[in-house]
């Protein structure tokens, strides 16, 4: 897919005038992106628009308008912008009582590497997580990651051509799997 470019932004003021809309239009396109692992993990699966939008309210949120800081936020964001050849997620582990949550980031060290994607008739993949830059210590994980699941051709294809797929996790703390993903997740 292609990256973002300074070219696909709307400045501030354009941004201003069209942010309730165009946000409107990312929330309803996110909810075939949403999948819930149990309880308390989500994936978001990630694409050009929705990295827009993220780029789009990180701009606005910190009045960036110089050159240079606008090219610093796209080379932040495009990396999670999928190539045609893969899936890329923002991983949440969410939990509303902070002490909990405190609690189960420290049992879930190592999660992130055992989120997978499944096409029918074919093995898992599992992500590749936090390429950027490391989000857990040796004591705990870190409460969102970045991963990208790659696929094969042949898998490519048979998702393209109607097979069903599945998305889990099987970490020793914290098994969940939706088998199979609904369509409207599959397709989008």
């Amino acid at each position: 897919m292609d990256k973002l470019t300074r070219e696909d932004l709307l400045t501030l003021e354009q941004y201003a005038a069209t942010r309730q809309a165009f946000r409107t239009e990312v929330m309803t396109h996110k909810q075939d992106r949403r999948v819930a692992l149990g309880a308390h993990l989500t994936l978001y699966f990630e694409d050009r628009l929705t990295m827009r939008y993220q780029v789009q309210e990180m701009l606005r949120v910190e009045r960036i308008f110089e050159p240079a800081e606008i090219e610093a936020e796209l080379s932040t964001y495009n990396p999670l912008i999928p190539d045609g050849a893969n899936f890329k997620a923002t991983l949440m582990i969410e939990y509303d009582d902070v002490t909990e949550r405190q609690t189960a980031l420290q049992h879930l060290l190592g999660i992130e590497d055992r989120v997978w994607v499944r096409i029918a008739g074919h093995d898992r993949v599992y992500a590749i997580a936090d390429e950027d830059l490391e989000r857990s210590t040796a004591d705990k994980t870190s409460a969102v990651h970045f991963v990208r699941f790659e696929l094969s051709d042949e898998m490519l294809s048979a998702l393209k051509g109607g097979a069903s797929a599945a998305v889990g996790v099987d970490h020793r703390a914290y098994r969940h799997s939706l088998d199979p993903l609904p369509d409207n997740v599959r397709r989008s």
